[in-house]
């Protein structure tokens, strides 16, 4: 098989020559196997607040602090907090489903009548979240469908010890432990 290289500054992509296509329907289907973590990443632009929700934000390295999430082209949000460069991570409690659903839909104030405080950027962290993380755009790079987004972590805190919100095999819940670390 013969492998392409394309270089994105450091990063490497090997691609087959053609590989052969895969159903998205069963890529979604195989992928809801393995629960997410729920997220809304907001920013203050010149409009105001902007808000959306991830399904898909991990750390990325230690050092230095970077996270990483996928952005879906499609979004509208996604370019205002991009623009402004600066945006906080909001990791969503398992009891706040309906949040995530007003920050799930498109349009409308996604922030009318809700609480929140501000980070020294200006992003929304919003009341009872487990934790949240303030960030500065540190790459992105486009991804599919979607794009890759990386973030320096410059602030961060645990709000509330609570269980995160999980997405698995279509639907919302909670995190279980099956043994609790001492720590």
């Amino acid at each position: 098989m013969q492998n392409n290289s394309n270089h994105i500054g450091q990063t490497s992509i090997k691609t087959a020559a053609t590989p052969p296509p895969i159903d998205p329907n069963t890529f979604r289907h195989v992928l809801g196997h393995y629960p997410t973590g729920v997220c809304v990443v907001t920013a203050m632009d010149d409009e105001g607040q902007a808000g959306m929700v991830i399904g898909s934000f991990t750390s990325a390295s230690l050092d230095p602090p970077l996270i990483a999430f996928f952005p879906d082209k499609s979004s509208t949000s996604w370019p205002r907090i991009e623009r402004v460069g600066r945006y906080c991570i909001n990791i969503l409690s398992a009891d706040q489903l309906s949040l995530c659903k007003r920050f799930a839909s498109r349009g409308g104030d996604k922030f009318a009548g809700l609480a929140h405080k501000t980070t020294p950027s200006g992003a929304a962290v919003l009341d009872g979240v487990v934790a949240w993380l303030d960030c500065v755009e540190y790459a992105t790079q486009e991804a599919g469908d979607h794009y890759l987004a990386l973030g320096r972590v410059v602030k961060m805190e645990v709000v509330e010890a609570d269980n995160p919100m999980l997405f698995f095999k279509g639907g919302y819940g909670a995190f279980s432990a099956m043994e609790q670390n001492e720590g």
